[in-house]
C-alpha cells in the first residue's frame, strides 16, 4: 500500500450529500472534481467554493488549524490563500470534518508550465509572499503562538537526510532518476548543519503542488495543512526546484538575507520533496507531474 492512500474518497455522491444537507444553498449546484492528493479529495461546487475532503485521519488537526489560523493571516499576505468559510462536521458515514474555500483561480506548474522568463518573473511575488509570512511572530498571536514546532520535521536533518537517501533509491528502482555522487555528498553532509534558526510562522509544506499561477502570475497559495513554527528555511524549497539561478537572485533582492546553512537545508529539503512527487507522479500515471518534478529535482541539483 502507499504512504498517501486513502482512508476514505469523497465520491460526487456523498460530496452532494454532505454539502446539501449542511449547506443547503448549495443543494442542487454544479459540482466537478478539481482535484486530488496525499490529503484530500477536493470537489469545486457551483464554480466558487472548494471544498475539501480529507482522505485520512492524520489531515484532520491539520484542517482544523486552517480553520483556526487561516482567516487571520488572509489580510496580512500579498497572494490569496485558500481560506475555510464553510465548514462542515463528520456526517453520512464519513467520519472527518470537511471546508469550503473560495475558488482561487489558477493552475498548479505542472499544469501551467511555465516557461523559463515567467519562472524569472515569478521570483518577486513569490519572495514577498515569504517575506511577508515570515515576518509574522508566531508568539505575538494566540491562535499561532500553539501551532506546531516543526511538525513533520522538515527542518531535522538527520531525519531529513535518511529520508531523501531513500527517496533517492525508489528513484532508481523506477528508473526515474540516479543520484550523482556529488548529489549524495551534498546531501551527506547536511548532517552537520547547526541548529535550525528560530522559529518563524511558515506554511510547511510549500513546494510544486501548493502554488497556483494564472497568466503567469502568482495566484494562490493552497493546502495549509502544516501551518505552523519553524525555521524559515522549510518554505524555501521553491528557491532550489522551481526558480532558475536568475530568478534566484531575484528573490533574494525581494525577500532578504539567507543564510548558508538555510539555503543548504532549503536545498536538501527541495531534493526531498521534488523527489517524492516525482515518485507520487509515476505511480499515480501523472506523467505531467512526474516530467515537472524530474525537471525540478534536476534544478535543485544542479543550480
Amino acid at each position: 500500500m502507499a504512504e498517501w492512500s486513502p482512508e476514505h474518497v469523497v465520491g460526487e455522491s456523498l460530496a452532494r450529500r454532505l454539502i446539501a444537507s449542511q449547506f443547503p444553498r448549495l443543494a442542487g449546484a454544479g459540482i466537478e472534481l478539481l482535484g486530488e492528493g496525499w490529503d484530500s479529495t477536493v470537489w469545486l461546487v457551483d464554480g466558487r467554493w472548494a471544498f475539501r475532503f480529507p482522505r485520512r485521519k492524520v489531515v484532520v488537526p491539520g484542517l482544523q488549524r486552517e480553520i483556526a489560523v487561516l482567516p487571520l493571516l488572509a489580510p496580512r499576505l500579498p497572494v490569496a490563500i485558500s481560506v475555510p468559510e464553510l465548514v462542515g462536521r463528520p456526517a453520512a458515514g464519513y467520519p472527518f470534518p470537511f471546508a469550503g474555500a473560495r475558488y482561487l483561480p489558477g493552475a498548479e506548474p505542472f499544469q501551467a508550465a511555465p516557461d523559463e522568463a515567467t519562472r524569472i518573473a515569478l521570483a518577486e511575488p513569490i519572495a514577498r509572499f515569504l517575506r511577508a509570512l515570515h515576518s509574522i511572530d508566531p508568539e505575538a498571536c494566540p491562535a499561532t503562538a500553539g501551532l506546531p514546532l516543526d511538525g513533520n520535521r522538515r527542518a531535522d536533518m538527520p531525519y531529513r537526510v535518511d529520508f531523501t537517501l531513500r527517496r533517492f533509491a525508489e528513484l532508481r528502482e523506477l528508473g526515474l532518476w540516479r543520484a550523482p555522487a556529488s548529489v549524495r555528498s551534498m546531501i551527506e553532509g547536511a548532517r552537520g548543519l547547526s541548529a535550525p534558526a528560530a522559529p518563524r510562522l511558515v506554511h510547511g509544506d510549500l513546494h510544486l503542488r501548493h502554488v497556483l499561477i494564472r497568466d503567469g502570475r502568482l495566484s494562490g497559495v493552497i493546502d495549509w495543512i502544516d501551518v505552523g513554527r519553524a525555521d524559515p528555511a522549510v518554505d524555501l524549497p521553491l528557491y532550489w526546484g522551481f526558480l532558475p539561478p536568475e530568478g534566484r537572485v531575484a528573490f533574494r533582492a525581494v525577500y532578504g538575507e539567507i543564510d548558508e546553512h538555510q539555503l543548504v537545508r532549503a536545498r536538501v529539503l527541495a531534493v526531498f520533496l521534488w523527489s517524492t512527487i516525482a515518485i507520487y507522479g509515476r505511480r499515480e500515471g501523472i506523467s505531467a507531474l512526474e516530467r515537472e518534478a524530474i525537471a525540478g529535482l534536476e534544478r535543485a541539483v544542479t543550480g
